[in-house]
């Protein structure tokens, strides 16, 4: 009895609601150690291989089986990845005379693969990492020093191979980066972060594709998965699907962080710190609209005309008055302080945009509201956060030097009408 029990307990997959920090499903359908597990698309199915020699594909919500078939037949490890919505997947393994395998299945169908091949006779185990905007499999072994790459199609023979990275250091293991972090000048379509085997390092590594164009290439980088969920825990627990949420990897068409900041259970949905981003840099990008009317009003006839030229020039910029250069202006002074308006009493029309700040709080701060965030704790996130500020600041000037220089021009402008129409 304690023998099964301990059996239950450890050949199992659990799913969590880590909006919640509880367990939401118990999947308990297998008879040996997990090796590896891979999510589908829109996260209606799981992949999994284990140590009994069997590919499996589960309905994550029920914990059941749909199919299962015999993998790779060698002892060691082998792995599966999911090819996006294809219905296809990719695994890796060994064959019973210990050669490294990779394997194409069909999700319908784990009776027989779609395509196998051996690739050599090394010990390590293989890590696919499928690029769905791409549609490239990446194979990297542990131990190995070298990252092979193939392009999968939707026809026979269902996997091309394209070339592969050549090293002279072996790897212990890779991590990668999202879509959303890539150098879109450079062509960068993935990049792996490579933890040497044999010297305290890591190592990035970026496979570009050569192109002498720095545009931005459209047919290299799809919209991509947002780091935002296209569900909630409950809507998929409850058995609603849906694709992820997408976004373009174009510079300036729209680019966010997606940083969660706290969850609207009544909205369904995930803020983000961008709302309040886009405000500021929607009141950075305005600029102001200054009304002379009152003062132009208070000339004879012919300065009319003066004004609804001033109001054309100055309709998005900030003028500032300047009474040495308009001499005429200091002439109706006097007129002007008799209905309680004087020379400096020109403002602005622009009305700053409202923002809405959200903060982050865990359990403990939410208890006291006085608490405030910390700063950044070592010297790391110092560095970043300096690096960071002189970046905006850099900007900020950019932003400056260029409204300045347009008001220059303004002025001169103004000056002009003023000694074309100041001479008739």
């Amino acid at each position: 009895m304690n023998y099964y029990y301990y059996y239950y307990f450890l050949f199992k997959i659990i799913v969590w609601n880590v909006s919640k920090g509880e367990v939401a499903l118990t999947i308990n359908c297998h008879s040996d150690s997990i090796h590896s597990m891979s999510f589908n698309r829109d996260g209606t199915l799981l992949a999994t291989t284990c140590k009994d020699k069997k590919l499996r594909i589960i309905d994550p919500r029920k914990g059941e089986i749909i199919e299962e078939g015999i993998c790779h037949q060698g002892s060691k490890a082998s792995k599966v990845v999911f090819l996006g919505d294809t219905g296809k997947l990719f695994t890796t393994g060994f064959s019973r005379y210990n050669d490294r395998q990779w394997a194409v299945w069909s999700q319908h169908d784990l009776n027989k693969p779609l395509r196998i091949e051996t690739i050599d006779s090394s010990s390590g185990v293989l890590f696919p990492y499928y690029d769905h905007d791409t549609k490239v499999v990446y194979v990297a072994g542990k131990g190995d020093g070298n990252i092979r790459y193939y392009e999968m199609v939707n026809d026979a023979p269902w996997c091309h191979y394209l070339n592969q990275f050549l090293t002279g250091f072996p790897q212990r293991g890779l991590g990668f980066m999202p879509k959303r972090g890539l150098d879109v000048m450079h062509c960068e379509i993935f990049r792996f972060y490579k933890l040497h085997a044999t010297k305290g390092a890591c190592e990035p590594i970026s496979m570009i594709v050569p192109r002498k164009s720095e545009q931005f290439q459209d047919d290299l980088y799809p919209d991509t998965n947002a780091p935002t969920p296209a569900l909630t825990a409950e809507e998929w627990l409850n058995g609603k699907n849906r694709n992820p949420i997408l976004i373009s990897m174009k510079t300036g068409a729209g680019a966010r962080t997606h940083k969660p900041v706290i969850y609207k259970a009544d909205q369904h949905r995930l803020l983000t710190s961008d709302r309040n981003n886009e405000k500021k840099f929607l009141f950075i990008s305005q600029e102001n609209n200054v009304d002379y009317r009152q003062y132009i009003s208070l000339k004879n006839k012919n300065a009319l005309n003066v004004e609804n030229s001033i109001d054309n020039v100055s309709q998005h910029h900030f003028v500032p008055i300047n009474k040495s250069r308009l001499p005429w202006l200091q002439d109706s002074a006097d007129e002007c302080s008799e209905n309680g308006v004087t020379v400096c009493d020109i403002v602005s029309s622009h009305t700053l945009p409202v923002a809405t700040y959200v903060t982050i709080q865990d359990t403990d701060s939410a208890s006291d509201p006085e608490m405030e965030p910390d700063g950044p704790k070592t010297e790391l996130e110092l560095r970043k956060a300096y690096k960071r500020q002189n970046t905006e600041i850099k900007s900020l000037k950019e932003t400056i030097k260029t409204k300045d220089k347009r008001i220059s021009e303004l002025e001169e402008q103004l000056e002009r009408l003023i000694t074309k129409y100041g001479q008739l």
